[in-house]
């Protein structure tokens, strides 16, 4: 016989679970479609040349491959990719700015780490462009976040900052490996200061260079004295003074867009997707939760299919990895949403009154009530426990009274009150 389990890395929930994720999934959907954005899905699979487009690095190494005839074929590792490939080959089809928005798996070959998957959900949405994108885009879409993580009574902080910042003072520094700078000091939480000097002077860095990038990372304040900060160091490099207008300006609209400026902290740390960004670039952590790590990121991106047209797209976008956050969530008993409910009610025929109960279930049904019925007879107490297992609101009982009153017996599970009504009262109840 065969042991049931599943492979590594992969989130299977029990139904009362899942039906609670379903609604944090649902919450993240409605709220994406209530800011217009359109939803795509795209296979699960592609062809491995189009994920490898970016060239090979780790993404090569996490690409669970299959093969079918002469066919290479990949499961897709996010949903940027797949996205890019989608908008160059339905270009066409599509009005810019196109808004689109994503919820599917993806799946990556990584180490196996308690609350890291190897199958995921992800929530995407972007906003693309042609040719060029206004700027108020990357103050209107974290507003899209912050209404999910207020749904979810979630208290959160978008870190936010500018790579055009970044990379003109590395440029005033006469800097040219931006990228391996940038790994390096995105490293600081990992290995701490020290860890970094000492990876930073392998690289040829003078001290009076690592001092000024590291008070530039380190600096805290709040957003007004972190924006006059970057103003008083006078870097005349036209790419840094470009990506403070970019960052000041972002910062003022997302206040426009409603989100408090409680919830934005402009953090010159943040570094993130160190190939990929080219403008604005956002984490977004839990207050008192940060060890949580990011729970949504993303940012601006000059040119997202590159690889596979000509069309220039630049594009804004952000996601939600959304198994990680539920099991978090759940792990630290912080998902505040009401239990679901399986249905509005289950109807206990007595022996019998079957086919009366069967009346009162497709009648019910007709109003789009969501019924079941308890059809294995048995004891009362074992049925009524039935329902109390699935978190059922109400039990309707019909019997030889019921049938004869044309009134059925409903008892509120939770009250435990029991009471008489007309199927037109069990309609408006449930």
């Amino acid at each position: 016989m065969i042991q049931p389990s599943i492979l590594p890395g992969m989130m299977e929930l029990i139904p009362e679970d899942q039906l609670l994720f379903n609604d944090v999934k649902n919450i993240i959907e409605s709220t994406f479609q209530k800011y217009a954005f359109l939803p795509i899905d795209t296979p699960v699979m592609e062809k491995l040349e189009i994920l490898l487009a970016k060239g090979g690095g780790e993404t090569q190494k996490q690409i669970y491959r299959l093969e079918k005839g002469n066919t290479e074929i990949g499961l897709r590792f996010d949903l940027t990719v797949p996205l890019a490939r989608y908008v160059a080959q339905h270009f066409s089809d599509l009005n810019f700015p196109f808004r689109r928005y994503h919820i599917g798996k993806v799946y990556r070959g990584e180490r196996n780490q308690k609350g890291r998957y190897r199958e995921f959900y992800q929530c995407d949405i972007d906003i693309i462009g042609h040719e060029k994108l206004s700027i108020y885009n990357d103050a209107e879409i974290p507003s899209v976040m912050a209404e999910i993580f207020r749904k979810l009574q979630l208290d959160f902080t978008f870190h936010y900052n500018n790579r055009k910042v970044m990379n003109g003072l590395f440029k005033s520094l006469d800097l040219d490996d931006f990228t391996a700078i940038l790994r390096i000091i995105d490293k600081i939480n990992k290995i701490g200061e020290e860890g970094v000097r000492e990876e930073l002077e392998k690289v040829d860095l003078d001290q009076n260079t690592i001092d000024k990038l590291l008070n530039f990372i380190h600096f805290k304040g709040s957003n007004e004295e972190t924006i006059d900060f970057l103003k008083e160091l006078e870097v005349q490099e036209e790419l840094f003074r470009e990506g403070l207008e970019e960052l000041e300006f972002v910062y003022r609209q997302m206040l426009l867009f409603n989100i408090p400026s409680e919830n934005i902290k402009i953090d010159l740390s943040i570094t993130r997707g160190l190939d990929y960004y080219t403008g604005s670039v956002f984490e977004t952590f839990l207050k008192g939760h940060e060890e949580i790590g990011s729970v949504c990121s993303g940012g601006r991106y000059d040119d997202l299919a590159s690889n596979y047209t000509k069309q220039k797209l630049p594009g804004i976008g952000l996601s939600i990895g959304l198994t990680r956050l539920f099991y978090k969530l759940q792990e630290g008993k912080l998902l505040n949403i009401e239990k679901a409910n399986p249905c509005d009610a289950l109807i206990i025929p007595m022996k019998g009154y079957e086919k009366e109960s069967i009346d009162l279930l497709n009648k019910l049904r007709d109003h789009d009530k969501i019924v079941q019925i308890y059809l294995e007879g048995g004891k009362m107490k074992k049925q009524f426990a039935y329902a109390d297992n699935l978190n059922v609101p109400f039990v309707i009982i019909i019997g030889e009274e019921e049938v004869k009153n044309e009134s059925y017996s409903v008892k509120d599970m939770r009250s435990g009150e029991q009471s008489s009504k007309k199927i037109e009262e069990i309609i408006n109840l449930i």
